[in-house]
C-alpha cells in the first residue's frame, strides 16, 4: 500500500477468499448488516474513501475490498479467473471470512455489474443491492461483444479490450497520463449521452474509442476539471504503476464467457434495491436504468445532479446522503 493510500484509509486487512489473498478495508461497529463497496475500472477500494469515512461517522459497518486483479489483492494469470462466477464467489467468500450471513452490496462501474449479479448467483448472501451508475443489465439476446462491435465499432474500448495485450500496453506504458485522462469531471453543457446504446452510422469512426483517444491525448490541453487532490491522484498512479491494468481489463475479457454461462439463470433481483444515477455519465447515463423495474421489483431510484462517471468521488456528500438516507429507511440501525 502506498503512503498516499494509507493516509486516507483504515488499516488494510487480508482474507484468503476463493483461492486468492484479498485486501480489504473496514470501518464501523460489527453490528447489523454490513455494506460491501465494490469498485470498478480502473479504480480501487480507495475510490470509496469518502463513503468509508461517512459510514464510520454514522456508526455503520462497511467494507471496501481491492477486488481480484487490483491493488493489494492477488492477480491470477488466467483470464478465465476473472469471470463473474469468480468475482461474485470472491464476495461470498469474503462474507464467510467476516462471519456474516448476508450483506448489502453497493457497486460502481464494473463493481455494479458484480453487485447486481450477486442475488442471481448467491441469493442467500444478499440483503440488498445498491447500484451506482451501473444499472441491472438483462442478458443480451446474443453475445454482447458482437452487439457492441456491430453498433460501435472495433475500436470501442470494450471490444478493443478483447485483444490480448494491446490495451494493456498502452495503459501500462504511461499510467500517469492514463489516470489523468480518466479522473476528470465531464465538460459542462454537453447533450445527454446514449451511453452503451449508442449506434454509429455506417462508415463512421468507432464510438468510445478509448485507446485511440488516449494515444492522442495531451494532458496539458485538457480543459476538464479534476476532483482529486494531488495526494489522491498519486495514490491511484503509484498503485497502477505497481500492478498494471491487466487484471482489471481481464474482467472485460470474460463478457462473452459470462454471457454463455448465464443461460438459464433467473433474472430477478428479489431484494430491496437502490439505483443511484449520475446526470452526466457519458457511458452509463440515467437512461441506462430505464426499465429496470421489470427485473428489480423493489426498486428506488435517485439522481445525482452534475456528476460524471466517478460519482462517489465527484459528489461524495450527495452520494453519502442518498445511500445513508435509504439505509436508514430500509435497514434502520
Amino acid at each position: 500500500m502506498t503512503d498516499h493510500v494509507a493516509a486516507q484509509m483504515p488499516p488494510v486487512q487480508y482474507a484468503q477468499v476463493n483461492g486468492i489473498r484479498m485486501a480489504y478495508y473496514e470501518v464501523g461497529p460489527r453490528e447489523g448488516v454490513p455494506v460491501i463497496f465494490c469498485h470498478g475500472f480502473p479504480e480501487l477500494a480507495f475510490s470509496w474513501r469518502h463513503q468509508l469515512k461517512a459510514f464510520e461517522a454514522a456508526g455503520r459497518w462497511a467494507i471496501a475490498p481491492d477486488q481480484r486483479g487490483y491493488g493489494l489483492t492477488e492477480r491470477p494469470a488466467a483470464v478465465e479467473d476473472y469471470d463473474i462466477e469468480h468475482l461474485t464467489g470472491d464476495m461470498a467468500a469474503l462474507l464467510d471470512h467476516l462471519g456474516v450471513e448476508k450483506a448489502i452490496f453497493c457497486g460502481h462501474d464494473w463493481g455494479g455489474i458484480v453487485v447486481w449479479q450477486m442475488p442471481l448467483h448467491h441469493p442467500d448472501r444478499v440483503a440488498a443491492v445498491i447500484g451506482l451508475n451501473t444499472p441491472f443489465m438483462a442478458r443480451a439476446p446474443v453475445d454482447p461483444i458482437a452487439i457492441m462491435r456491430q453498433r460501435m465499432g472495433e475500436e470501442m474500448y470494450i471490444v478493443h479490450f478483447q485483444k490480448p495485450g494491446e490495451a494493456d500496453a498502452v495503459l501500462n506504458g504511461d499510467v500517469e497520463k492514463a489516470m489523468t485522462f480518466f479522473m476528470r469531471r465531464p465538460i459542462a453543457g454537453l447533450p445527454p449521452s446514449a451511453g452503451l446504446s449508442s449506434e454509429r452510422k455506417p462508415g463512421e469512426a468507432s464510438t468510445f474509442a478509448l485507446i485511440e483517444i488516449l494515444k492522442a491525448y495531451d494532458p496539458a490541453h485538457d480543459p476538464r476539471e479534476t476532483f482529486l487532490t494531488d495526494d489522491e491522484f498519486a495514490a491511484f498512479v503509484e498503485t497502477f504503476e505497481r500492478t498494471g491494468f491487466t487484471g482489471g481489463i481481464n474482467w472485460y475479457r470474460n463478457m462473452t464467457r459470462n454471457w454463455e454461462r448465464s443461460a438459464g439463470v433467473e433474472e430477478k433481483v428479489k431484494v430491496p434495491s437502490l439505483m443511484v444515477m449520475a446526470e452526466n455519465d457519458a457511458v452509463l447515463p440515467p437512461s441506462a436504468a430505464d426499465g429496470m423495474e421489470a427485473y428489480v421489483p423493489d426498486l428506488e431510484k435517485a439522481l445525482i445532479k452534475g456528476s460524471g462517471h466517478w460519482t462517489q468521488q465527484e459528489e461524495p456528500e450527495a452520494v453519502n446522503k442518498t445511500i445513508l438516507d435509504w439505509l436508514d429507511r430500509r435497514f434502520p440501525k
